[in-house]
């Protein structure tokens, strides 16, 4: 008996977490990675380079492998069908994984199954975008691309007809959305085996900065018990009905109902770890990582429950300080507790080089020693 391969697809900050979640129990990993320098890249032992839309390229990788997954959504689905077909165990499979790459799809199935949702409709032209906007409140309203936007690519607020034209350029299929009036945004994640089983996290508030996530916060503050329960009720079910394998994270807009009291709708599914989870790293008894790895091998679930009351997770951005390690002596001596995790991105101003989580028991102090960590290592915090 040897320990089972797991072939991931897609080289990010992902793959990498993914990996390490893996050395513990002895899981081999095989990456198929678009450069040398990507970030998993730099940490798997077992790298193939090439391009994952090329079906050749997928076929050849995935001999040897036990079971297929991934760092990202964009894998022709067609592609994933030619690889069940040659007997390649992909989790989630392409009959899950549509309703992550096709937001035109998503919808279209969360609407069958009764999932609360803005309202949406998918529109032709610019014209048409004025008729969706003139069916409800009007201006402003959303626009996305059905398929490829991530951490704000791909999506618009429209606040006039002369601003409808731009999503049309790329000569894609674009999916209208009413600009819902939130009062914040919540991730419920979950995780689901081949055979069933299936655990749930607490429900997380997700802060938002330009379009990018900027602070996690576990448990969301303040969030009625009820509410969570039925977010990560109804996160459960998205994955039982939609035959999810491995993680699912929900994306929820809190908003006020009729009668007043806060309900959620689904803004979007991603099926694979996710930002929103990044605190069960170091603030949850099992990681999303580790689960992922135990859902698609088909091995029993660990606990999600959290280590402490409160984790904060905060993304680091480039700015325009690049050395970061030396900023590791100021943030460690002042918290012992801080937990970096970097992805050995080089620093470009805006992009995600890694995150910090906190914990504790006092949610302010937690808060607190996350944004300093953060804005210390980016360069916006001296001292």
């Amino acid at each position: 008996m040897t320990f089972p391969v797991v072939g991931m697809v897609g080289g990010g900050q992902l793959a990498r977490m993914t990996h390490e979640a893996g050395i513990p129990l002895g899981i081999k990993f095989k990456l198929l990675s678009d450069t040398p320098q990507d970030s998993a890249a730099q940490v798997v032992s077992e790298v193939v380079i090439g391009d994952y839309r090329d079906l050749d390229t997928l076929r050849s990788f995935a001999r040897g492998c036990d079971v297929i997954t991934f760092d990202h959504e964009h894998v022709p689905t067609e592609h994933l069908k030619a690889l069940e077909a040659d007997g390649i165990p992909v989790r989630p499979g392409p009959e899950a994984l549509v309703h992550a790459q096709d937001k035109g799809v998503m919808r279209a199935r969360l609407d069958a199954l009764g999932v609360p949702c803005p309202r949406h409709r998918i529109v032709s032209d610019p014209e048409d975008v004025v008729a969706f906007a003139d069916e409800g409140d009007g201006f402003p309203v959303i626009l996305k691309t059905v398929r490829g936007g991530y951490d704000g690519k791909g999506v618009w607020v429209v606040r006039s007809s002369k601003e409808a034209a731009e999503p049309f350029r790329a000569g894609v299929p674009v999916l209208a959305e009413e600009k819902v009036p939130f009062t914040r945004e919540l991730a419920a994640n979950v995780v689901r085996s081949p055979h069933g089983q299936a655990v749930a996290y607490p429900v997380v508030e997700s802060i938002q900065v330009d379009g990018v996530c900027d602070t996690v916060i576990a448990p969301a503050p303040d969030l009625d018990a009820d509410l969570a329960a039925r977010a990560q009720e109804m996160a459960l079910r998205i994955a039982a009905e939609l035959g999810v394998v491995g993680h699912l994270a929900v994306e929820l807009f809190e908003v006020p109902g009729p009668d007043g009291e806060p309900r959620v709708l689904v803004n979007e599914l991603a099926m694979r770890p996710h930002n929103s989870g990044h605190w069960t790293q170091d603030g949850a008894i099992t990681s999303q990582f580790a689960n992922h790895v135990r859902a698609v091998l088909d091995l029993p679930l660990g606990d999600p429950r959290p280590r402490a009351p409160w984790t904060v997770m905060a993304n680091v951005l480039g700015g325009d300080y690049p050395d970061m390690y030396s900023a590791y002596l100021h943030c460690l001596a002042r918290d012992p507790q801080l937990k970096i995790h970097m992805y050995g991105k080089d620093v470009k101003p805006g992009r995600k080089v890694g995150h910090v989580n906190t914990y504790g028991d006092d949610l302010a102090d937690v808060r607190e020693r996350a944004a300093h960590a953060a804005g210390y290592l980016r360069g916006t915090i001296t001292e």
